[in-house]
């Protein structure tokens, strides 16, 4: 079995794309396969030398928290297990044991799901300069890496490889899915971030926020796709 994986090596797959991490494959018109591989990058930079099992750690994390919020919102997430995937996957084990997940294939909605339970990064510049984050005020004197006094939905774009997310209010989101579907989203996504911080706090573990993925199934139906809850998200 392989023990590092820089770029996966499927060819009687289809690849679809290359991301910072994954590799994503067709495998037929209703799954697609996604591949952690071991690449690591910062801000947008792919590194040359790899971290040897990083992405079966990155799969093993969405697997947990895809099971453990699956009372909240149903996932994409069909199998782990490569024994249970078809053989055009199974042919290439030694690449892909422990690092694929085999998912249904979704309509991606056009924007990310930021939940925010304290105030850092992006968010906290923002505040800095005008009191709010997303556009959304925000109480005066808050202090960098506060715990917010609620759970805040801050969405962004969702851009292209090699540009960047930008920040938006809730009203643009809803602009560009449909307000019915951006409160479903923005609704969904606190209460997946509040469920896993409750979880993560009981490990002594802050999660001072995370970015969700949705798609929407052939039924009409939100599903979580993409990663969950992973230091990449």
């Amino acid at each position: 079995m392989i023990e590092s994986l820089y770029e996966s090596n499927c060819p009687a797959l289809k690849l679809l794309a290359r991301g910072k991490v994954r590799d994503l494959y067709e495998v037929d018109q209703d799954t697609l396969l996604f591949v952690a591989t071991d690449r690591i990058s910062a801000y947008d930079v792919i590194m040359k030398s790899p971290i040897s099992g990083k992405g079966k750690i990155l799969t093993q994390i969405s697997q947990f928290w895809f099971a453990h919020l699956a009372d909240i919102v149903p996932n994409h997430l069909v199998t782990a297990d490569i024994d249970q995937m078809p053989a055009a996957v199974q042919q290439y084990r030694d690449q892909l044991q422990g690092r694929s997940l085999l998912v249904k294939r979704v309509d991606v909605l056009p924007v990310e799901a930021i939940v925010r339970g304290y105030i850092t990064g992006s968010g906290w510049k923002e505040y800095q300069q005008s009191g709010t984050v997303c556009g959304i005020e925000l109480p005066q004197g808050l202090r960098e890496s506060q715990k917010l006094p609620r759970p805040l939905f801050t969405p962004s774009t969702k851009a292209e490889y090699g540009e960047h997310d930008e920040n938006i209010h809730p009203d643009r989101c809803a602009e560009i899915i449909g307000k019915a579907r951006a409160d479903e989203v923005a609704r969904v996504a606190v209460a997946l971030y509040a469920k896993a911080a409750e979880y993560a706090a009981s490990k002594g573990i802050i999660i001072a926020d995370t970015k969700f993925e949705f798609g929407v199934d052939k039924q009409g139906n939100l599903m979580l796709i993409d990663e969950a809850l992973t230091p990449d998200s």
